[in-house]
C-alpha cells in the first residue's frame, strides 16, 4: 500500500541523516564477507574507472563515442556498466574500438 502524502507538519520535523560514503564502506569493509565481495570487484571497476576518465579527458559523451564506434549510444552505456557484471565481458575488438574513439590505444598488462 502507498505511503501517504506528508503532511506539513511531518515535513517540518524532517532531519537529514548524515551520510558519509567512506565512513561507511569502512565499516562494511570490516566483515570479512563484504571485504571478499569487494576486493573481487576492484579490477572491473579500476577498468571502468579507466574508460570513463578516458571518455572525460577526450571531452566525449557516450553518444560521441557511439558515433565513433559506429553503434549506439545504448550499446555504448552496456558496454559501460558491463563491468562488475558477470552476465557480460567486452571483447577485445569491443575495448580496442572503445579507446580508439577516445583517441587512446588499448594496453593489456598483466602485473603482480
Amino acid at each position: 500500500m502507498p505511503r501517504a502524502k506528508p503532511t506539513p507538519e511531518e515535513i517540518g520535523t524532517y532531519q537529514p541523516v548524515p551520510f558519509d560514503p567512506a565512513t561507511e564502506l569502512a565499516k562494511d569493509l570490516e566483515d570479512p564477507a563484504f571485504r571478499e565481495a569487494y576486493a573481487a570487484l576492484e579490477e572491473e571497476y579500476a577498468a571502468l574507472d579507466v574508460m570513463l576518465n578516458a571518455r572525460k579527458a577526450a571531452g566525449l559523451t557516450q553518444e560521441d563515442i557511439a558515433r565513433r564506434m559506429g553503434t549506439t549510444k545504448s550499446a555504448v552505456s552496456r558496454l559501460e556498466a558491463s563491468f562488475g557484471n558477470d552476465r557480460h565481458s567486452p571483447s577485445l575488438a569491443t575495448l580496442r574500438k572503445y579507446a580508439k574513439a577516445c583517441g587512446k590505444r588499448l594496453e593489456i598488462r598483466l602485473v603482480e
